[in-house]
């Protein structure tokens, strides 16, 4: 009964959201023409939802992002500054605050995932890691202060680690040695992540989020949980993408070079380049201790089970990560001896080695 009154909700809110859109359009692009439909093209991992404007020759977005539960002046604030900064952002034509609507271009449907290949991968990543020092710099956002990536919020992303993939998914509960290892692996991530050079982090930067237009420009898409943190964040995310793998050797030239151009760019210091494949191994295994932790609760809490398909990869990078780093060496064996078996009696297929 919950969900069928979830769902009326929702119907009632597509209803909303149409009746909004065919306004405004009546009111400022009566050059556009009627809706002729409005299909639902996607609903993430958020609670926002998204929706295509057909209108004969033309197309738009609309989006609902319950205001419950999305913030969507974040968003606005964040694609105009984008904007400014060169950035290829979606534009933002109109605004519904009360019920959390919103009117933007439509980048398409090509996601960068859909063209990585073996002969062109150098090629997208590039312009990908090329946008992502441009959006380094985009630090002043008119109308929205950035939040700090500080220990609170790090920390409260890789517990989710424990509560819903080890205690939930797994059915595991902990010993108290146990528990000690992991809470002191954290703190030791987050030392060291905190440590790092500090720039804008779009916070979910791979290649479902990065759009290939026209004339193969990259869109950005999903920025509205930004935040001032690490600069490779968004490059591993990119990089040791939990949808595509590849081979550690080639990933680590990749690396290299984004490090040299940040420090063309001024973003790192001699120092930086030096150390900066070591600090993204610490931020890759925030990061993978947190999406085990987020694909879990999708499943068990909000019945999007598609993102476990996902799960062994994103073990095979945090494997790889621990073992890079000496002081996580507890970490590791825990990870190796009790976790890890638990998770393939579970998922007998569930394993991958990397290249």
């Amino acid at each position: 009964m919950d969900q069928r009154r979830a769902d009326m909700r929702q119907d009632e809110r597509a209803e909303a959201l149409r009746g909004w859109v065919e306004h405004w359009l009546s009111q400022h692009r009566q050059d556009l023409g009627c809706v002729m439909a409005m299909p639902m093209i996607s609903g993430d991992a958020s609670f926002r939802r998204y929706f295509r404007v057909l209108l004969g020759k033309s197309s738009l977005i609309a989006v609902d992002a319950p205001p419950q539960h999305e913030n969507i002046s974040a968003f606005v604030a964040l694609a105009s500054a984008l904007r400014a900064h060169t950035i290829t952002a979606p534009e933002v034509f109109a605004v519904e605050r009360e019920n959390g609507f919103l009117l933007i271009s439509d980048f398409g449907d090509r996601l960068l995932l859909s063209v990585l290949d073996e002969a062109h991968v150098d090629v997208w990543y590039r312009r990908a890691m090329d946008t992502l020092l441009r959006m380094q710099s985009c630090q002043d956002v008119p109308g929205w202060t950035l939040p700090t990536y500080d220990r609170v919020r790090l920390l409260d992303e890789m517990n989710l680690f424990p509560e819903w993939f080890v205690r939930r998914y797994l059915g595991l509960e902990l010993s108290v040695h146990e528990h000690a290892v992991l809470d002191n692996a954290l703190q030791l991530i987050v030392d060291a992540v905190l440590q790092q050079p500090q720039g804008f982090v779009h916070r979910d930067y791979h290649a479902r989020n990065l759009m290939v237009l026209e004339g193969e420009a990259l869109g950005v898409i999903d920025f509205q949980d930004a935040v001032i943190g690490p600069l490779s964040y968004d490059l591993i995310s990119l990089l040791r993408d939990a949808y595509i793998a590849w081979p550690r050797a080639r990933v680590q030239g990749w690396i290299e070079e984004f490090a040299v151009a940040a420090a063309t760019r001024g973003l790192l210091s001699a120092d930086g380049v030096a150390g900066f494949a070591r600090d993204c191994d610490w931020m890759s295994a925030q990061r993978h201790l947190k999406v085990l932790g987020i694909f879990a609760r999708l499943s068990l809490r909000d019945g999007k089970h598609g993102y476990l398909r996902d799960m062994p990869l994103v073990w095979a990078y945090l494997r790889d990560e621990v073992a890079a780093l000496p002081p996580l060496q507890p970490l590791r064996q825990l990870l190796q001896e009790r976790l890890y078996p638990a998770y393939l009696e579970r998922v007998p297929d569930g394993r991958i080695e990397l290249a």
